[in-house]
């Protein structure tokens, strides 16, 4: 007799019946758990509350309203009225403007190169490991954290006044050049000096940098007979080019925005208030002449868009040429 021989359906078929066909359906998420994730989010917004009102009421809206005053004649004291373009057109116009927007240049092309090449300078000395490291880091970095202040301001200017520490080591040298601060061709180049006496914090990262370059790339260069110097260009300036790039971008940024040492050093409030002759005239000291001084709001925001701008065009330059020379550790630049 034939026998009829059934056969059970495959594990796969009986696996994939008895699965939904468009792929498993998850849980719905519990009550709880929802209510959960609003109470940790409301948390979360409470705590970062501070820094949002702070950026709204301090930051956001003053820069709106900065906007706004750019476009109108405003004293402080009355309504400002719409003028459209004439506070960008009489600043384009005004010899003072130029001669601002000439004088900070000059500052930031000189000054920060300067300060970059003494902060790098000094952190390729103290990469080394030497008796009382510690100390001398500390040393060369505590200017940067006092730097900016008035007081540091104060008597910068009177080192560099007539018959001070600066003009007596100039005569003791035979050069009668006289006090810096009242030079309108020399005061500036006081200013340069303040900055780069404050190379602290490139230092620092400076040397963060050079401590993450491979000592095996050194020892490799010295088997193959290369100079220091050689190591330096090859090694040393690539592999550190990242930081170099971020210091530079940084210190510019801040060479820009330079103004309590230019006013307090200029000579402060009153007809000097950018230096004799208006030989320390930088953009921001200007700005705040027309807008405090003079009472100009509008036209003083005005500048202050200009300078963003200013500032923003560089940001973009730099960023841009770093595909040229910044060479970052997966090969690419």
């Amino acid at each position: 007799m034939g026998s009829t021989v059934t056969h059970a359906p495959a594990r796969e078929d009986l696996t994939k019946d008895s699965e939904p066909r468009h792929g498993p359906v998850e849980s719905p998420r519990p009550a709880g758990l929802k209510r959960r994730g609003r109470r940790e989010n409301l948390a979360g917004y409470l705590f970062m509350s501070p820094w949002i009102a702070g950026f709204l009421l301090l930051t956001a809206g003053p820069m709106v309203a900065s906007l706004y005053f750019a476009f109108t004649d405003y004293n402080l004291f009355d309504a400002p009225q719409w003028i459209g373009l004439d506070n960008f057109s009489e600043m384009f116009g005004d010899p003072r403007w130029r001669h601002s927007v000439e004088i900070t240049l000059w500052y930031v092309v000189v000054g920060t190169p300067i300060k970059l090449l003494a902060a790098l300078g000094v952190a390729l000395l103290l990469a080394q490991k030497r008796r009382g490291q510690a100390f001398y880091r500390a040393a060369f970095y505590a200017p940067s954290l006092i730097g900016a202040s008035v007081s540091i301001a104060i008597v910068w200017k009177a080192i560099f006044q007539d018959d001070a520490v600066v003009d007596r080591t100039q005569q003791f040298f035979g050069i009668d050049a006289g006090g810096w601060t009242g030079d309108p061709n020399l005061i500036i180049y006081s200013l340069v000096a303040l900055t780069v006496w404050q190379f602290g914090a490139p230092m620092v990262i400076f040397l963060a940098g050079l401590k993450q370059v491979p000592r095996e790339l050194y020892e490799a260069a010295n088997v193959d007979g290369a100079s220091k110097a050689r190591q330096f260009w090859s090694i040393t300036l690539p592999m550190i080019s990242p930081v170099l790039f971020f210091n530079v971008l940084l210190e510019t940024i801040h060479s820009f925005q330079i103004f309590s040492s230019a006013y307090i050093v200029g000579g402060g409030a009153g007809g000097n208030a950018c230096g004799p002759a208006d030989g320390s005239m930088v953009y921001t000291c200007y700005l705040y002449v027309q807008g405090f001084e003079n009472s100009r709001m509008g036209l003083a925001s005005a500048m202050a868009w200009m300078l963003l701008v200013a500032v923003a065009l560089v940001t973009a330059v730099l960023f841009w040429s770093q595909k040229r020379w910044v060479h970052y550790e997966e090969g690419g630049r």
